[in-house]
C-alpha cells in the first residue's frame, strides 16, 4: 500500500510516524507492505487502488488526523481530533499524542472499508493489559478502565472485560513484587524434534548432541557469575522460570548439575515459585520427575498443543495423544495438580469438534493452569515456509469463545493474556487458571511488572524502570555455540542487570 504522510500547516518529522501507519497496516490488512512514494500526491489519486493519505492539520481549537485510505476501488476517510495546544507539548509527548491519533483516524477509514471491526480495535501491541492495568493504579475503577478501551481504542466489549480481569490479577501479583527483586529465567535450546509453527531459538537435539553438555557448562558458569553478582549487591530472585526449548530434553544429571548450580550460587530463598517447562510429553521420565521435585521444583508445563493424534502428527509432534495422558499421570504423582497444560487454536486442518475434543480430555486432566494460544504464523517456522490451508478468523474465533465458556464453567478464570504479531485473526492467547493455581512468573514477564534476569542463548534481560517506564533490554548471544563462545558479552550483561537493579532498590529507599 502506498503511504503519504503529510502536513498543511504543522512542522513534523513525517518520517517518524511511518511506525504507528505501519502498525495500524498490518492490522487491518495482512499482508500489505507499505511504500512510500516520492512522488507527491497524485491528483487522480481516486484512481489509486491501495493507497492512504495520512494529513495532520493544526486548527485554532482543535488538531484533526485524516486518513484516506483507497482500497480495491473504494474509499473511505476517517477523522481523530484532539487539542491543538498537546501539539505545543514536550516532543515525546506529542508523538504519543499524534501517533494515537493516526492509528484511530487510519483504523475508523480501515474497518470502513472491511465491513468489520478488529477484535483489539485499534490496539497494536503484545501487551493490552498494561493500558487497563496502569488506569488502575492511577485510581480508575474496573468499570472505567474498561470503557477507556472500548471508547478510546474500540476494544470489543468481551475482549476490554478479559482484559480488565487480567489486569486486576497483574495488581494482585505486583502488590507482592519489591524493587530488589527479579524474576529469572533459564533458556534451554533444545527440543527433541522442531514443531512446525516454533520460530524460537531451539535446536532438534538430534542434531546437535554435541553441543549439550558444553551448553550446560557453560550455563553453569554463567548462573554462578549472576549468583556472585546479585547476592553482592542484595538482589533477590522473587519467582523463576526454566523454559526453552524443552529443558526435559535434557538428562536427569543434565537438569541436576543445572538445579544444583541455581541453589548454590542465585539467591533463591524467596522464591515464591519455580516451573520447568517439561513441554514435550516424549521427553517426561520418572527420574526426571524425580530430580526436578528433588531441587523443590513444584510446577511444571506440559503442553499437548492438541489432543488428536493426526493433528500432531501434522505439526511435527512425535508422540501421541495417549502418551500425554500418561505424561500427566505421572506428573500428578509427583506434582500434584500445579500442572500447566498449552492448547493452540487454529492449527492448519483444526475444526471446531476436534479442538473442543482437545479442550475436553484436557479438562479430565484437571491441570491447574491451561493456556489457550492462537496460532501465530511466524518466520522462520516450517508451517510458513510451506503454507497450506489454516482455519479462517471465524473459525478460530468460535474456538476461542468455545474454550472460555468451557473453561469458566469449569471453575478456571483469566490471569494474563498476550498477542503476537501475525496472528490468525489478531485474537490473543490467554492463561486460565484454578484457584491458587496463577503462574506468577506469567504476569511479572508479560505485564512487565518487575525485571527478568535470563541466562542462556537468546535470553534477552529485561530491567525495568516503572517510574519513568523505561525498559533496558540486554541480549545474550542468539544461538548455542555463539553462547559458549560469547563468554564478554554475556557477563558484561549480567554485571549490568545486578547493578540496575541494585540501584533501583537504592532510589527507592
Amino acid at each position: 500500500m502506498k503511504i503519504w504522510l503529510t502536513s498543511d500547516n504543522v512542522a513534523w518529522d513525517a518520517r517518524r510516524y511511518r511506525y504507528p501507519a505501519e502498525q495500524m497496516l498490518f492490522t487491518l490488512f495482512p499482508g500489505e507492505r507499505p511504500e512510500y512514494p516520492e512522488a507527491p500526491i497524485p491528483k487522480a489519486l481516486h484512481a489509486e487502488q491501495n493507497a492512504a493519505v495520512l494529513t495532520l492539520h493544526r486548527g485554532e481549537k482543535l488538531a484533526n488526523m485524516s486518513a484516506l485510505v483507497l482500497r480495491d476501488g473504494r474509499w473511505h476517510n476517517g477523522v481523530a481530533r484532539f487539542p491543538s495546544d498537546k501539539l505545543d507539548e514536550p516532543e515525546e509527548q506529542v508523538y504519543h499524542t499524534v501517533s494515537h491519533a493516526l492509528k484511530q483516524a487510519f483504523y475508523k477509514a480501515g474497518t470502513a472499508l472491511l465491513g468489520r471491526e478488529l477484535p483489539w480495535g485499534s490496539l497494536t501491541g503484545v501487551r493490552p493489559v498494561k493500558l487497563p492495568t496502569r488506569a488502575m493504579l492511577a485510581g480508575k475503577s474496573p468499570k472505567q478502565a474498561e470503557k477507556e478501551l472500548r471508547e478510546d481504542y474500540h476494544v470489543s466489549a468481551p475482549r476490554a472485560a478479559l482484559a480488565v480481569e487480567c489486569a486486576q490479577a497483574a495488581l494482585d501479583v505486583k502488590k507482592g513484587l519489591t524493587r530488589d527483586g527479579m524474576a529469572l529465567y533459564i533458556g534451554i535450546p533444545f527440543c527433541p524434534t522442531r514443531c512446525a509453527y516454533c520460530s524460537f531459538i531451539s535446536a532438534d537435539v538430534r542434531g546437535s548432541l554435541a553441543l549439550v553438555e558444553p551448553y550446560v557448562d557453560g550455563l553453569c558458569r554463567e548462573i554462578e557469575l549472576a549468583g556472585a553478582l546479585l547476592r553482592e549487591r542484595g538482589v533477590y530472585i522473587s519467582c523463576a522460570y526454566m523454559g526453552g526449548g524443552t529443558p526435559t530434553t535434557l538428562a536427569a544429571g543434565q537438569l541436576h548439575k543445572i538445579l544444583s548450580a541455581v541453589e548454590n550460587f542465585l539467591p533463591m530463598g524467596r522464591c515464591a515459585e519455580f516451573t520447568v517447562e517439561a513441554g514435550r510429553p516424549d521427553t517426561i521420565t520418572v527420574d526426571k520427575l524425580e530430580t526436578l521435585k528433588s531441587h523443590g521444583i513444584r510446577r511444571i508445563s506440559i503442553n499437548p498443543q492438541t489432543m488428536e493424534d493426526q493433528m500432531l502428527q501434522a505439526i511435527g509432534r512425535s508422540h501421541t495423544a495417549g502418551e500425554i495422558v500418561e505424561a500427566m499421570a505421572l506428573a500428578g504423582e509427583h506434582f500434584g495438580g500445579l500442572v500447566n497444560m498449552d492448547l493452540i487454536a487454529g492449527l492448519p486442518a483444526d475444526t471446531l469438534a476436534g479442538f473442543g475434543r482437545t479442550l475436553e480430555k484436557v479438562l479430565d486432566m484437571e491441570p491447574a493452569n491451561i493456556t489457550v494460544h492462537t496460532l501465530a504464523l511466524k518466520k522462520g517456522s516450517r508451517l510458513t515456509e510451506e503454507g497450506g490451508e489454516l482455519c479462517g478468523p471465524e473459525a478460530v474465533e468460535n474456538m476461542l469463545e468455545t474454550a472460555s465458556a468451557r473453561l469458566r464453567g469449569a471453575g478456571y478464570a483469566p490471569y494474563y493474556l498476550y498477542r503476537q504479531k501475525y496472528m490468525s485473526g489478531s485474537f490473543e492467547n490467554v492463561g486460565w487458571a484454578r484457584p491458587g493455581g496463577v503462574c506468577a512468573y506469567n504476569i511479572v514477564m508479560m505485564e512487565e511488572l518487575q525485571s527478568v534476569l535470563s541466562l542462556g542463548a537468546g535470553g534477552i534481560t529485561k530491567l525495568v524502570d516503572p517510574e519513568n517506564r523505561k525498559i533496558v533490554r540486554l541480549g545474550n548471544p542468539k544461538y548455542a555455540k555463539e553462547y559458549l563462545e560469547g563468554w564478554d558479552k554475556v557477563a558484561a550483561a549480567k554485571r549490568a542487570a545486578a547493578g540496575f537493579q541494585a540501584e533501583l532498590a537504592a532510589r527507592g529507599k
